[in-house]
């Protein structure tokens, strides 16, 4: 089984932001088309006009309707990998494909290395694993390594595609194990939180709960509502625990 490094020089990961997200997908394609020619190319799609389209997609947008008192409102709910410091994907896999890098806490999956057998989409609690059957290996979010990375971009793009696509500012890049860093800053100030957190596998994703909505005098959807076992985010613990 592969190890876990104790200790990672940074741990660069998103603040998502539920009250900005509008659903609009952008941050899904704009991740799909740097992806399926980037470090885990190509994205695979399967019979994507027909009736059972299908394929390899690095971040999906869920939308749920929050009912509460007799009123609701929609969230869109971005799902990608969390980066976790402990993550089960990575402990799980017989042939070290899975690991976590020490210099930035990123992720990833060695293809050379990876056999197909689905362990690590198996333990990962938050579906965030896409095998691709083309190839019949796992494939997974990278935080956009050969963009982040990339000298020869000016530096304000060195950013997730999903990041620099986004029209609202939803996503925030950064390092979390930088107190002073503004994903660190903003979690805090929001209450960012941390998805599944009784697992135990320590999240580097957080989400920012979505603010009070005012119609009139009454409020819908109150900040108080969205954690905990009977809020949203609790709600979506157990969607994706099933």
């Amino acid at each position: 089984m592969t190890s876990v490094p104790k200790t990672t020089a940074r741990q660069l990961g998103l603040a998502i932001d539920l009250d900005s997200c509008v659903g609009c997908q952008a941050c899904v394609t704009s991740c799909k088309e740097w992806n399926t020619g980037g470090h885990m190319a190509p994205l695979t799609d399967l019979d994507p006009y027909g009736e059972n389209p299908d394929g390899v997609w690095f971040n999906r947008v869920h939308t749920y309707e929050q009912e509460r008192e007799g009123k609701s409102r929609t969230i869109h709910f971005p799902r990608s990998c969390l980066h976790c410091a402990k993550p089960a994907c990575v402990t799980v896999c017989p042939t070290g494909a899975s690991y976590k890098r020490q210099s930035d806490g990123i992720v990833l999956v060695d293809e050379d290395k990876c056999i197909g057998c689905k362990l690590c989409s198996w333990a990962c609690p938050y579906g965030a694993r896409e095998f691709d059957d083309d190839v019949g290996v796992m494939k997974k979010c990278t935080l956009c390594v050969d963009r982040i990375y990339n000298e020869n971009l000016p530096e304000e793009n060195r950013v997730p595609a999903c990041v620099a696509a986004c029209p609202t500012g939803a996503r925030h890049f950064g390092d979390f194990s930088d107190p002073d860093s503004a994903v660190s800053v903003l979690s805090r100030e929001r209450g960012g939180v941390e998805l599944m957190a009784e697992l135990g596998y320590q999240p580097t994703n957080r989400y920012l709960p979505p603010r009070a909505r005012s119609c009139g005098e009454d409020n819908i959807a109150p900040l108080e509502a969205v954690g905990g076992e009977g809020g949203l985010l609790g709600w979506i613990d157990r969607l994706l625990s099933r």
